[in-house]
């Protein structure tokens, strides 16, 4: 059983990695429920103090994730509709076969929100560079405390792995 429960902990740290890229995920909570799965495992011991503390970061990070490129978006001068189509831009930056999209799409989709929103060329460009930059900036967070996330369960199986793999 506990073989099943580490490759569904597994499972959950990448799909946590992915999610800091996808608005649809919440990556670092994903990478945390990944760790309280490979709690509930028989060989490898776990203090609830260390659970609290990583889902208190994870908890964070997904509530700065919000926070971040609003204050990137308004701190340049832009509006909800570049924080819209930063998101959008995301999306299809993502699905789109093109290199870079990931970084190209959010700009672009930020870029065109502030100019439906009526804005002036000039101020469009600012406000798209601000919520890129919020957005590029709360990415990273979480991509870095899913990376953290990964190397906490990655040592706990190495520091417990001649329980868990008895030959």
């Amino acid at each position: 059983m506990d073989i099943i429960l580490i490759i569904i902990a597994a499972f959950f740290m990448l799909l946590g990695i992915l999610g800091s890229f996808l608005p649809v995920l919440p990556g670092p909570i994903t990478s945390w429920v990944g760790l309280l799965i490979l709690h509930f495992t028989e060989a490898i011991p776990m203090h609830t103090n260390f659970l609290v503390v990583t889902f208190i970061i994870a908890a964070l990070i997904w509530i700065l994730d919000y926070i971040i490129p609003a204050i990137g978006t308004k701190r340049f001068g832009g509006s909800k509709y570049g924080m819209i189509g930063t998101t959008i831009g995301l999306i299809v930056g993502l699905l789109s076969p093109i290199p870079g999209g990931i970084i190209i799409g959010p700009f672009v989709g930020a870029l065109i929100g502030e100019l439906i929103n009526k804005n002036d060329s000039k101020t469009a460009v600012k406000a798209a560079f601000g919520s890129f930059i919020g957005f590029l900036t709360s990415t990273f967070l979480k991509f870095v405390v899913a990376i953290i996330f990964l190397g906490l369960y990655i040592g706990k199986l190495f520091e417990y792995s001649d329980i868990l793999f008895k030959i």
